[in-house]
């Protein structure tokens, strides 16, 4: 998993071109970009988006409403019937909000059917102030909880801040903030997922703090528009040299299953060098495939 590329809840049409782009997930937002007064339609028209067409291996997710507005059960019941492969849920303040969540929707599985925990939960876990005090809190909490994405925007209101950046740079406080996000998706061993690139024009731009977040750590990106897509899944392709590193890496630990480390072209390895090693190729997504 690469790209996740917000939709609109209530623009078919621009779902439709989202469904044609090479993104590995679409997030069908019944939040941000619904206006309060075309809630109830967008629930309607997320859950005939979710039973349509769609390109195969690419995952349909719901940004359901916030807890704290008291719409987000109301979107739930209208979109579990289409079954849709996972859940965003904005402005999750710890591990709580998840276990809540996963109550939940253990019941509407079991109303419409679908396989018990077969829905997945993406928390945007960093957007309040409160919820950056949360991000140690996620281990362990449920087997549906798959990524934490960190969310710069919503945490400029929180802040009181004038700007999260400039420059091309975010400002101290929401460095922070992602590096506190990807730190406790490695603690709860998910997927840690790089915010939405705002700019949408500069594509180098936006190449350039792909390429930093999967440096980083990071294992997707949270995108906004869908000419991000081919520019991020390239940016966390990983190269020829490192595909070698690492086929050579997993070789030397399969021909050598009793040892911790190895030595290999005259550096010590050990084990964290196998798990760098199977995500760069992917040999253990931190997504499910199912």
């Amino acid at each position: 998993m690469r790209s996740m590329l917000f939709v609109p809840g209530d623009s078919p049409r621009k779902f439709e071109k989202a469904a044609q782009t090479a993104a590995d997930a679409l997030i069908i937002d019944l939040e941000d970009s619904v206006t309060g007064e075309n809630k109830a339609e967008a629930r309607g028209l997320t859950r005939t988006m979710l039973e349509g067409n769609r390109r195969d291996g690419m995952k349909l997710f719901v940004r359901v409403n916030a807890l704290d507005t008291d719409m987000t059960l109301a979107d739930l019941a209208a979109i579990m019937p289409a079954k849709p492969d996972g859940i965003v849920l904005p402005k999750c303040r710890s591990g709580d909000d998840i276990r809540n969540v996963a109550r939940w929707l253990e019941a509407f599985e079991a109303a419409s059917g679908a396989r018990q925990g077969s829905t997945e939960i993406v928390a945007i876990a960093t957007e309040t102030a409160e919820s950056v005090f949360g991000l140690g809190s996620y281990k362990g909490v449920s087997a549906r909880l798959t990524g934490l994405m960190w969310g710069a925007e919503d945490l400029a209101a929180s802040l009181g801040a004038t700007e999260n950046g400039s420059g091309g740079q975010f400002h101290s406080p929401f460095r922070l903030a992602r590096d506190m996000c990807l730190m406790g998706a490695a603690a709860a061993e998910v997927a840690a997922i790089d915010t939405v690139y705002t700019d949408i024009d500069n594509l180098a731009g936006l190449e350039q703090e792909t390429r930093v977040a999967r440096r980083d750590g990071f294992s997707a990106k949270a995108l906004i528009h869908p000419k991000h897509v081919d520019v991020v899944n390239a940016a966390f392709a990983p190269s020829a040299a490192e595909r070698a590193w690492a086929e050579k890496i997993i070789a030397a630990f399969a021909a050598n299953p009793d040892l911790g480390t190895l030595r290999l072209d005259g550096r010590m390895i050990d084990k964290p060098h196998l798990r760098a090693a199977r995500k760069i190729l992917g040999v253990h997504s931190v997504f499910r495939s199912s």
